[in-house]
């Protein structure tokens, strides 16, 4: 009885090996399969989306429209038109005093683009008319410090007879 238990885990040993064996080669396969794929995909130029360069967009064959932004604080357009998920383009002109931006997108982004303007300049709006929180500080700073408390303890108690 001994020997066929014995006989039967050799079995089952060595069967377990050839299975973790054809199981490592299938895996190889596919992982070099995978490659291939690759590689092949490679050498398809991936279309780019959300921010690229002018020359990029295009490129596209998409039709371009632009708009023009004189507000600096272009990275907060940059969130919204990301969100939106808008093709575009930033042009600097430094022509003028103060830069203006020229945004590029593509003609069937306009929708998108038109309320990704919305937002930004609702936040832009917003932003405006909430007072910052270091100037708020900075104001109740001085008024602590302006504020003069007195310091002296009085240590009289009323007594009653």
């Amino acid at each position: 009885m001994q020997e066929e238990v014995e006989n039967r885990t050799v079995t089952l040993a060595i069967s377990t090996t050839k299975l973790t064996a054809r199981t490592l080669r299938a895996a190889i396969r596919k992982l070099l399969a995978a490659w291939n794929n690759g590689r092949d995909k490679a050498k398809i130029p991936e279309i780019p989306h959300g921010k690229q360069t002018v020359k990029q967009l295009v490129g596209q064959n998409a039709g371009v429209s632009n708009i023009e932004i004189t507000d600096s604080n272009i990275k907060s357009f940059e969130k919204v038109a990301r969100k939106y998920g808008v093709d575009y383009a930033v042009k600097q002109d430094r022509s003028v005093s103060p830069p203006k931006y020229l945004v590029f997108f593509k003609a069937r982004d306009a929708d998108a683009l038109t309320s990704a303007f919305k937002e930004f300049s609702a936040k832009t709006v917003q932003k405006a008319r909430r007072p910052s929180v270091l100037a708020q500080l900075r104001k109740f700073a001085e008024l602590v410090k302006n504020n003069v408390i007195d310091k002296v303890k009085h240590r009289e108690q009323e007594r009653s007879i």
